[in-house]
């Protein structure tokens, strides 16, 4: 699953399955990759992050998804990406460590978000002491203010980013500041950045400005549905592309008002539906 070509299309940012009494469910990690690939059609996926609440799960747990992914993906995922971001330094140097040794195809880091870097210095300091520990791993940022209250911006963070963390590729941009977006992506044509959007209720925005995919929770289950947008925008067919854009803003408007304010602070709550 090791890259060979810059990260595009729809990467499903996974769900956490978990049994009624709250343990980890890896026993349908195989169902839940066979599902992606022949039912969604996405065979890219980011776990560990905001959508599997990686940050509610200990070392120990977000190592066992990391290592199952990673081995029931083989063959027939394209790329794994683990979000290996926490508060503590060391475990995040420590979760890099593991996902170079377990052969994901690349890694990503959050902000720290209680004591937070305050500047473009502070914050690269950090991705590039956690980067290093995998050396050999694509690296990418992920972008989230509205959870980290980080708001450095992307497009300042970028400037010589490479001669830090060699291994940078991209950015997973989780914010709708889409000037940002669109300033990081005419300053960086020339490096091939990976520009991954996060809103998935506003994909078809980011698309518009530049942006080769998206990393999204709606992607579990509405991949096939936004393939179609990507094609019809790439036609382009504005009009159909803007019909499938509006189908997600409609689920989302349900599903945030059903889920989310329940689940968002406990991640017990994500009992499998396999």
């Amino acid at each position: 699953m090791t890259p060979r070509k810059k990260l595009q299309g729809l990467v499903a940012a996974t769900i956490t399955p978990m049994t009624p009494d709250g343990q980890i469910n890896l026993s349908v990690i195989h169902q839940y990759v066979d599902y992606l690939v022949s039912e969604q059609n996405v065979k890219n996926v980011f776990v560990n992050g905001t959508t599997g609440e990686g940050l509610s799960l200990n070392i120990r747990e977000r190592k066992q998804l990391a290592e199952e992914w990673v081995r029931q993906g083989k063959d027939k995922l394209d790329q794994v990406i683990v979000h290996v971001g926490a508060l503590s330094l060391p475990d995040s140097q420590e979760l890099a460590r593991h996902a170079a040794a377990i052969g994901a195809s690349a890694i990503a880091v959050i902000a720290p978000f209680f004591f937070k870097p305050t500047n473009k210095d502070e914050l690269i300091a950090f991705l590039q002491k956690v980067a290093s520990e995998a050396p050999a791993v694509p690296f990418y940022y992920y972008h989230i203010p509205p959870l980290t209250g980080v708001k450095i911006r992307v497009e300042e963070l970028l400037d010589g980013i490479k001669e830090w963390i060699p291994t940078f590729q991209g950015v997973k941009f989780s914010d709708t500041d889409l000037l940002d977006l669109a300033q990081c992506i005419n300053k960086n044509e020339r490096e091939q950045f990976a520009f991954l959007y996060g809103v998935d209720e506003q994909l078809l925005s980011a698309l518009a400005i530049g942006a080769d995919g998206a990393v999204g929770s709606t992607y579990n289950y509405l991949g096939r549905k936004t393939t179609l947008m990507l094609q019809a925008f790439a036609k382009p067919d504005l009009a159909l592309a803007r019909k499938y854009q509006f189908l997600t803003g409609e689920f989302l408007n349900f599903v945030i008002k059903l889920v989310f304010p329940v689940c968002k602070y406990d991640h017990l709550c994500l009992v499998t539906l396999f």
